[in-house]
């Protein structure tokens, strides 16, 4: 199966690489462009209070490295610590940009950066009266994932560990059953250091991975861009495939049976 019969569909839109690419912690703009376009991503996520996409006109703009018309845009609301902040900033990406597709995050600890439930479920619930579509960032909790999805969310995204850690998967076990219950796409978001930590997420089923910091802290971004690309393609695949069965014991790889000796 190829990526143009496996499409990743989120609020009614197609895109066919399922990797979604922060643009933070780049040396430079131009290191921006070239790892966005070495990890072939199509969404493009974009901190509204830490990046210029319009706000600044005297100002580089993120949006002239990167063509709004070849990329889906989706904003965020990194280093919101409450709904109102929250709502605010996305009802901002909309008057700059025309976006309703956006990434919800209302974090409720400086330290950790984990996201205060609370505050996100009073935002998701006034994002989404106003008609924007949300994919929210939450913890790797099945029953916090669930509910958002019953409120009405595009897409729910739990943690694999805390942001910027690059620690990888903690809880391979909460992200299945998540995946068990789900009727909308489920990305893993943040905590991902590696190519191999995405090819897990994808191989245990999740639609797709949204990360930043394991690219734009790489020694090499744009190699570890490619990297990314490559074990969301290599993960999907595997779970496609099947995984064969685990065994206690061993399995020769070649039968005996009819042979000499």
């Amino acid at each position: 199966m190829t990526q143009s019969n496996d499409p990743l569909v989120i609020a009614g839109r197609e895109f066919s690489s399922r990797l979604l690419v922060g643009t933070g912690k780049y040396a430079d703009l131009d290191q921006t462009k070239a790892a966005v376009e070495a990890s072939g991503s199509e969404i493009i996520t974009v901190a509204v209070r830490r990046t210029n996409i319009g706000q600044q006109a005297d100002e580089a703009n993120l949006l002239d490295y990167l063509d709004p018309t070849r990329y889906t845009i989706l904003p965020n609301t990194a280093g919101c610590y409450t709904a109102e902040d929250a709502v605010r900033t996305c009802r901002l990406a909309r008057e700059l940009g025309g976006w309703t597709l956006v990434k919800l995050e209302v974090l409720g600890d400086e330290k950790t950066l984990y996201p205060d439930l609370w505050e996100t479920a009073r935002a998701a619930e006034t994002l989404i009266e106003e008609g924007f579509q949300v994919m929210v960032y939450t913890m790797d909790d099945p029953i916090a994932c669930k509910r958002f999805e019953e409120m009405g969310c595009a897409a729910v995204m739990p943690l694999a560990a805390p942001i910027g850690s690059g620690l990888g998967i903690q809880n391979k076990y909460n992200l299945r059953i998540i995946l068990e219950q789900a009727n909308v796409p489920i990305l893993v978001d943040a905590g991902v250091g590696t190519a191999s930590d995405v090819a897990v997420a994808l191989e245990l089923g999740c639609d797709g991975v949204l990360l930043n910091t394991a690219i734009a802290e790489a020694a090499d971004p744009v190699r570890m861009a490619t990297a990314m690309r490559q074990g969301v393609e290599a993960g999907r695949n595997a779970y496609l495939a099947g995984r064969m069965a685990k065994r206690l014991y061993g399995s020769a790889s070649s039968p005996l049976d009819g042979t000499f000796f």
